[in-house]
C-alpha cells in the first residue's frame, strides 16, 4: 500500500462527569483505526482531548464550590488517564479547549468568518438545552423536554448574541454532502442531506459574558464569549498548529492527508453541517470523512446514575488486571468484537465476563498455551515466518470501517487453528509420525505469528507477547488470560 498522511480525531467530551464506557468506545474504535493505518505504513496524527467551556461546566464547578479552571484541570487529568487505561497509541495528541493556543485559534477562525460577512449581531429569544449547549425548537421537544435530555427543563433565553449565517451555506453544504463517502454510514449522509434540504437557520455563536463568563472571549467585544460549539469544533485544526502551522502539521495532515472525524450518531448537525460551514466560511478545506457510531445501553436502557446501570471503563480494567489479565486489552477486544460499529449496543457486566471467558480465557489464551507447549517441547528452532495468508478480507473490512466484522474475521481465523489441533492431534501424532506432527506444530506456530500481526490494531500488547513467545520458542511467562470465575 502507498504511504499516506492520515489524520483522525475523536470528539472532545465535556469535563462535567467522569469518563464513561460510551466515550471509551469511541476512543478505542479510533485507536484501532489509527493503529491499523500505522501497521500499513502510513504517517498518522491522532487527536483527542477535553471540551472545557460552556454553561454546563460553569454550573458544575459552582455546584462543587470550585474555581472553574481548577475544576477543569482536575477532570482533564481523569480523561488524560484514559491513555493508560485503554492502552492508546503512544503518540496521541491531547488538546484542551482551555489551552492558550486553542483559544487563539478559535478567535482567528471567528475573525475570518467575520471578515467573510458570516457573523452578525441580533437579539434572539428561544429555548436553550443546557445538556446539548444548544438552542432547540419547540417542534423538536418531546413532552416539553429536549429528547436527548428528558430530565432537564429547557431554559427560555432572550439576549443579544452574534449569529453565524448558516443559511448562506445551504447549496455549498448540499454539494459537499452529495459526495459519496463524506459520511459513514450512508444512512447518516442521507440524514444530513435531508436536514439541509429542509432549510437551514442561522445559529448563535456567542453568549452574554455576564450570564455565562466561562468561555473564549469574542474578538473586539468584551461583553460576549464564544458559543461553546464554535470554540470546541475549532480543536480539530488548532491541534495541528493552525493558523501559524509552525511544524507543518496542518498542511501535511489536513490539507494533504486523509482527514477522519469520529462522533456519536447525535452529532450529525454539529460535525457535518455547522462545522463544515464554518470551515467553508474561513476558506479552509472541509473534513474528508466523518464516521458516526451508535450508543452503548445497559440492560436495554440508556445508562444513567439514577438507574444504577452506568459502566465505568476504569473499574472494568482494574477488575481484570487483578486476576492477572491485561485489563486494557480485555476492554479493547470486547468493544471491538461485541459492540456494533454503526448501531446501538447493549452491554452488561455479565455479558462482559461471558465474552472474556469465551473469547480470551478459553479461546486465544488457551490456543497460545497449547501451541507453544508443543512448540517449546518439540521444535529445536523457533518459527520466524508468518503463515502466507491473503488478507484481502481483513483490509476490506478496515477500509469500510467495520471493526466488528474485522474482529470476527480474526476470531474465526483463531478458531480454525483450534480446529486443526483437534483434527490432526499433533500432541498424540508426535509418538507415531513425528515428521507430520512437527510439520503441523510449525504451521500452528506460524499461524500464531499471523494472528499476532492481525491483532496489533485490536490488542497491541497481547500481539507483542504472542510474537515474543513464538520467536523465542517459549510458553507465556503466565497465563495470558486466566479464567474469570
Amino acid at each position: 500500500m502507498d504511504r499516506k498522511f492520515f489524520y483522525l480525531t475523536t470528539t472532545l467530551p465535556y469535563v462535567n462527569a467522569d469518563p464513561h464506557i460510551g466515550f471509551a468506545l469511541e476512543l478505542v474504535q479510533a485507536d484501532i483505526i489509527v493503529r491499523y493505518r500505522k501497521l500499513c505504513g502510513d504517517e498518522v496524527f491522532f487527536n483527542t482531548g477535553t471540551d472545557e467551556h460552556g454553561l454546563k461546566i460553569y454550573r458544575k464547578a459552582q455546584e462543587e464550590g470550585k474555581d472553574t479552571q481548577a475544576y477543569t484541570d482536575e477532570y482533564a487529568k481523569r480523561f488524560q488517564g484514559l491513555k493508560k487505561t485503554l492502552n492508546l497509541y503512544p503518540d496521541i495528541h491531547f488538546i484542551r479547549t482551555t489551552d492558550p493556543h486553542h483559544k487563539a485559534a478559535a478567535q482567528e477562525l471567528w475573525r475570518r468568518c467575520l471578515a467573510k460577512g458570516d457573523i452578525y449581531k441580533k437579539t434572539y429569544k428561544g429555548l436553550y438545552c443546557v445538556g446539548d449547549e444548544a438552542f432547540i425548537k419547540e417542534t423538536e421537544l418531546v413532552d416539553g423536554k429536549c429528547p436527548s435530555h428528558p430530565t432537564m427543563e429547557p431554559m427560555e433565553i432572550e439576549e443579544e448574541n452574534y449569529f453565524f449565517k448558516l443559511s448562506a451555506y445551504q447549496d455549498k453544504l448540499l454539494a459537499y454532502l452529495n459526495q459519496e463517502g463524506v459520511i459513514v454510514p450512508e444512512w447518516r449522509r442521507l440524514e444530513a442531506i435531508k436536514f439541509v434540504e429542509q432549510g437551514l437557520e442561522d445559529f448563535s455563536v456567542s453568549r452574554v459574558k455576564e450570564k455565562m463568563p466561562w468561555g473564549v472571549a469574542v474578538p473586539g467585544d468584551d461583553m460576549q464569549v464564544m458559543y461553546v460549539w464554535f470554540d470546541a469544533l475549532t480543536n480539530y485544526i488548532s491541534t495541528l498548529g493552525w493558523p501559524q502551522d509552525a511544524e507543518g502539521n496542518f498542511k501535511k495532515f489536513w490539507e494533504g492527508g486523509d482527514t477522519l472525524q469520529l462522533a456519536g450518531k447525535d452529532q450529525v448537525r454539529f460535525q457535518s453541517i455547522m462545522w463544515q460551514a464554518m470551515l467553508m466560511s474561513a476558506g479552509l478545506l472541509a473534513t474528508k470523512k466523518v464516521l458516526y457510531h451508535g450508543f452503548i445501553t445497559s440492560g436495554g436502557q440508556k445508562m444513567s446514575k439514577s438507574l444504577g446501570n452506568v459502566i465505568d471503563p476504569m473499574a472494568l480494567v482494574d477488575e481484570y488486571n487483578k486476576i492477572g489479565a491485561n485489563g486494557p486489552e480485555v476492554l479493547r477486544w470486547f468493544l471491538a468484537r461485541h459492540t456494533a460499529w454503526f448501531g446501538d449496543s447493549d452491554v452488561t457486566v455479565d455479558m462482559y465476563k461471558t465474552a472474556y471467558n469465551a473469547d480470551l480465557a478459553n479461546g486465544l489464551g488457551n490456543l497460545v498455551s497449547r501451541v507453544m507447549k508443543m512448540a517449546s517441547t518439540h521444535l529445536k528452532v523457533p518459527v520466524t515466518q508468518k503463515e502466507d495468508l491473503p488478507h484481502d478480507s481483513y483490509h476490506k473490512g478496515f477500509r469500510e470501517f467495520n471493526l466488528h466484522w474485522c474482529a470476527n474475521w480474526v476470531w474465526e481465523y483463531m478458531k480454525d487453528a483450534d480446529g486443526r489441533i483437534q483434527r490432526e492431534k499433533p500432541f498424540s501424532l508426535i509418538k507415531t509420525d513425528s515428521a507430520q506432527a512437527l510439520k503441523t506444530i510449525e504451521f500452528l506456530a506460524s499461524r500464531l505469528l499471523t494472528i499476532a500481526w492481525l491483532l496489533r490494531p485490536f490488542m497491541p500488547a497481547t500481539a507483542v507477547e504472542i510474537e515474543k513467545c513464538v520467536l523465542e520458542n517459549r510458553m507465556p511467562s503466565e497465563s495470558l488470560f486466566p479464567r474469570k470465575e
